[in-house]
């Protein structure tokens, strides 16, 4: 079937609209399959692990659906860690035996994927990062859905263009695509996930507008999937639920929320600086790399206990575990009398117990934290201004939505798709001017920090689009159409004494010398500054031969091997020649091709390039 796939794929040209209708389809479809797998896995978990075994069932957001029934139970917290300590070992175990790339948030290694490994993701890796993140949430480790399903997404788009033989670039815009149905589809969010795909490869205002297109088919198309998994009532509602109509009347109002964006970037700063930091140190804890997520959700499960009885064992306070949706749901209905200081502090340990739990390994996204941290931050400064200032700041739960995007605008760069993404998961579109315009301060002013590490700055500097801005004029010139055979080229047998190879020096004008053992075969090579360095020791001339002298790690190409293959050679150990070997027989030479042959080429193919543009710009 993928046969048939690929003949009738490859019949398309390579920017056809019907092929990639047809990939981003079926990437859709894959994925918001998997994307119902793993919502139903990390509720199963959570249901039979949090809720059977400690008493605690994490409240969730008011549309989410539940594949199972609540029950309500006395919480035992002591058991409750201890399911996060297992939890912990279980994906610490899984993820280092088959997977060490699913450790930690998932979209920093999709984006790593895609810059750096030409969009190639291991076939393994979705499965490895549905089982291991249902454990990590399931059992209380802190984190979000944003990261898994990203790294679910983008890995089966890599695994779809892997099996059908298409270019980097093709497996590149389908992993993007995969990551933008998987976001679409666990968020009900199809439009931000679709420029969420695009968005967050990027450090700076820049975005990946190959993979637009299909990441919103892609996204379309799981979502649909996904919401086939939801009840009629919840298949069409936004993930928070009904939220109220804030509005936005004045502008006015706009003043006090640049406070708000402040306060956002300094926690934000906060929370990438201890995020990092903390995996730095568990990098280097002296400790088995599966024990370590362990330690992390031993030490995460503690803050939240002593959290909970400092606040008179207030249950919102354990939404520093999992998710955490529960007390960003409180933050965008608060009710009169906002506990500020109980969503400040929900705020600060969520940083501690996600930077703990991802930090130390476990596998979870850095989204939902992010969320939960600024709606916590939002409503918090929304209710303080509120106190003084009333009538420039009537609604407190309008701070917690537009906390919730500049937050994660700012600790990501990814403005544009957090605007949309929260708009569509509260269902407050009209909130959009006041979201864009802390969203935008946010990303502006934290342009120095970002939790994912591997983001560059724009196109330019991604190794993915490394020859998009400059013209390769050595593109597809094979080593064949430059070097010239040779067969004058002397060899040394390798039994050749130093001193025979001395005089032999001296009655030549080659520098390299390739050396042969008896039956001919190419085993070894020197050149004349190798020899210099035993001319002034003439005790060892009769002693040394042949096989003292040589290398044989020999730096070579074949006639097949293209010009930029050999260029790199020549300079990664300053050569001036290389050997041209026969592909199919590694100890027969068939001549050197020079560095100065190369060079004079790559300046003629320069020159003929710019004559073609000059006529091309005479004749326009």
């Amino acid at each position: 079937m993928l046969q048939r796939l690929n003949d009738f794929l490859h019949g398309f040209e390579l920017r056809s609209t019907g092929k990639w209708f047809v990939l981003s389809a079926l990437v859709g479809l894959v994925v918001g399959l998997a994307a119902i797998a793993f919502q139903f896995l990390g509720q199963a978990v959570g249901h039979y692990a949090m809720g059977r075994l400690g008493g605690y069932s994490p409240a969730e957001p008011a549309g989410e659906h539940s594949f199972f029934d609540k029950h309500d139970s006395e919480l035992n917290l002591g058991m409750l860690i201890v399911v996060m300590v297992g939890g912990g070992l279980a994906s610490g175990i899984i993820v280092s035996r088959f997977g060490p790339e699913a450790a930690g948030p998932g979209t920093d290694a999709v984006i790593d994927a895609f810059h750096n490994e030409r969009g190639t993701i291991r076939a393994r890796i979705p499965l490895v990062k549905t089982i291991a993140s249902a454990i990590t949430l399931g059992t209380g480790g802190s984190g979000g859905r944003e990261g898994p399903i990203a790294q679910i997404g983008g890995g089966i788009g890599s695994l779809l263009a892997t099996r059908l033989e298409l270019s980097d670039r093709d497996r590149r815009i389908l992993l993007a695509a995969g990551m933008g149905a998987g976001v679409g589809a666990i968020f009900r969010a199809p439009l931000a996930g679709a420029l969420f795909a695009a968005e967050i490869l990027y450090k700076d205002a820049d975005l990946e507008s190959d993979a637009i297109v299909p990441s919103a088919i892609a996204s379309i198309v799981g979502y649909s999937v996904y919401s086939l998994s939801l009840s009629d009532a919840k298949r069409f509602a936004p993930l928070f639920g009904d939220v109220p109509d804030y509005g936005f009347v004045s502008l006015m109002h706009l003043l006090p929320l640049v406070l708000l964006a402040v306060v956002l970037v300094l926690v934000g700063v906060l929370y990438i600086k201890v995020f990092h930091h903390t995996q730095s140190v568990f990098a280097r804890l002296p400790v088995p790399v599966y024990l370590r997520p362990a330690i992390g959700t031993l030490i995460a499960g503690c803050l939240a206990a002593a959290l909970f009885s400092a606040m008179g064992e207030d249950r919102r306070t354990l939404s520093v575990l999992s998710t955490g949706y529960g007390a960003l749901q409180d933050a965008l209905n608060p009710h009169d009398g906002v506990a500020v200081k109980l969503f400040i502090l929900i705020a600060f340990v969520k940083i501690l117990t996600t930077s703990l739990t991802l930090g130390s390994g476990g596998s979870a996204g850095v989204f939902g934290p992010s969320m939960v941290i600024g709606g916590c931050v939002g409503v918090a400064v929304g209710s303080w201004l509120h106190a003084y200032f009333p009538s420039l700041v009537p609604e407190p739960g309008l701070y917690a939505i537009v906390g919730m995007a500049g937050f994660f605008a700012g600790t990501a760069h990814a403005p544009i798709s957090t605007i949309i993404m929260v708009s569509e998961m509260t269902g407050e579109y009209s909130l959009l001017l006041p979201t864009m315009w802390v969203s935008t301060l946010c990303a502006l002013l934290c342009r120095r920090w970002t939790i994912y590490l591997h983001q560059v700055p724009t196109r330019i500097e991604s190794p993915a689009h490394r020859g998009d801005f400059i013209v390769d004029v050595l593109e597809g010139i094979r080593v064949a159409e430059v070097y010239q055979p040779d067969p004058n080229i002397k060899f040394i047998p390798e039994s050749m004494s130093l001193d025979d190879i001395v005089h032999t020096l001296a009655e030549t004008q080659q520098h390299y010398f390739p050396v042969a053992d008896e039956a001919g075969k190419m085993v070894g090579i020197f050149s004349s500054d190798d020899v210099r360095l035993y001319l002034y020791d003439e005790t060892i001339w009769h002693l040394a031969v042949a096989r003292d002298v040589m290398v044989t790690d020999i730096v070579s190409v074949t006639p097949e091997d293209d010009l930029n293959t050999a260029l790199r050679r020549f300079t990664s150990l300053n050569l001036d020649e290389l050997p041209v070997l026969d592909p199919h027989d590694s100890g027969k030479l068939l001549g050197m091709l020079r560095r100065k042959e190369t060079i004079a080429f790559y300046n003629r193919q320069v020159l003929k390039h710019k004559q073609g543009i000059d006529a091309g710009s005479i004749g326009s």
